[in-house]
């Protein structure tokens, strides 16, 4: 079973969380404030966390910041249903997905799996044919190693496979259909802005080219790609 850390304040909505996950298969740890939640966290025990953004002591973006300071533990954020600076903040410091509440409890599974399905993936692949180098970018899939220019990116696993994904297939579209169906595990839906979130996010880490033009280009209506001199 995988070993699951909620963080949340709310100890009615924790139990019921972690019953309904318990049955999906997963092992569900509760905490109830934002510092005992960071400690956990840093414990090397979970595979995933779930953190909620309004909690006591310390809120999720502090959370967040901290944990992604020392490690890579993939996150799922709980956020204010419509509130976008709350989904946009989350994604830019460094959150997996996000789920807006009240949520419901088999999209939680189905999100929690997607992720941990692509963190699987990371650790599972050889170095045999997963290794791509584009203009001083090297990543290698098996290691999670992005290196530009020779220094590390700190990018999360869904930036991580995004930039996979677009420099497999540089100089082509690819469709944000299949970064939606590939990378974030899910079908496209009108309202969802994390894909661009995330590209945006990893626009910023890799910054322009010398010339200025950006690595990564918007086909409008269409989907991205990674453009090559």
């Amino acid at each position: 079973m995988e070993k699951v850390l909620l963080i949340d304040d709310d100890e009615e909505l924790c139990e019921l969380v972690s019953e309904y996950l318990g049955v999906e298969g997963f092992d569900i740890d509760a905490v109830n404030d934002g510092e005992s939640g960071l400690d956990r966290a840093l414990s090397g025990e979970y595979a995933i966390a779930i953190l909620d953004v309004m909690l006591p002591k310390m809120n999720g973006f502090d959370v967040l910041r901290a944990l992604r300071a020392k490690s890579s533990l993939p996150v799922l954020m709980l956020t204010a249903r419509g509130d976008d600076m709350e989904r946009i903040v989350g994604l830019e410091i460094g959150a997996d997905d996000y789920l807006p509440k009240p949520f419901n409890p088999r999209e939680l599974a189905a999100r929690l799996r997607a992720i941990l399905r692509r963190s699987a993936q990371l650790g599972s692949e050889d170095d045999a044919g997963d290794r791509i180098e584009i203009e001083g970018i090297t990543i290698v899939s098996s290691a999670r190693s992005a290196v530009m220019d020779g220094s590390e990116l700190n990018l999360t696993s869904i930036e991580f496979e995004l930039l996979r994904a677009l420099m497999a297939e540089a100089g082509k579209v690819v469709r944000k259909e299949d970064l939606y169906t590939n990378v974030l595990g899910r079908d496209i839906s009108p309202y969802d802005r994390s894909l661009d979130m995330h590209i945006s996010n990893l626009r910023k880490k890799l910054g322009p080219r010398p010339d200025g033009s950006d690595r990564i280009k918007t086909i409008r209506s269409v989907g991205y790609i990674f453009t090559v001199v």
